[in-house]
């Protein structure tokens, strides 16, 4: 999905060493198994700023494409909303959903997110041309 180049910040994929210091830096890591225990899904929940603005998570989440349409993404976003509120924070912000990324921009809206406007330019592509990123929002 990060080679996709189409809606995750990170330029490069991750190793053994830099995937395991990535995902032990996170606050929580969710996933999500199929029938056969393997993995389809995953996001990852993490403090979104520090000090007074420490009660605001973020989270990024990751669907299989072969399982896209089985809700997966859904149930991962509820999950990690529950997940944010016993870890005790009060809001959960979305700061980079590029504005193309339709399907996930409705998942949101319909679980009850709120978009906060619109950031020009704010993501590049991979192959290097810039769209909007909207950032979003629920209270917890």
């Amino acid at each position: 999905m990060v080679d996709e180049g189409i809606a995750f910040p990170q330029e490069n994929l991750l190793d053994d060493n830099t995937g395991s210091q990535f995902f032990a830096s996170q606050s929580y890591c969710g996933v999500a198994v199929d029938e056969d225990d393997s993995i389809v899904g995953l996001y990852i929940l993490h403090p979104n700023n520090v000090g007074r603005c420490g009660h605001i998570c973020n989270a990024s989440y990751a669907v299989s494409s072969i399982c896209r349409g089985q809700h997966i993404g859904e149930k991962l976003v509820k999950d990690c909303i529950q997940k944010a509120k016993e870890l005790g924070f009060l809001v959960l912000q979305f700061n980079a959903v590029v504005e193309t990324n339709i399907h996930a921009r409705h998942l949101y809206e319909r679980i009850g997110f709120k978009q906060l406007g619109v950031i020009p330019k704010g993501f590049r592509m991979k192959d290097g041309h810039y769209e909007n990123i909207c950032p979003y929002y629920i209270e917890l």
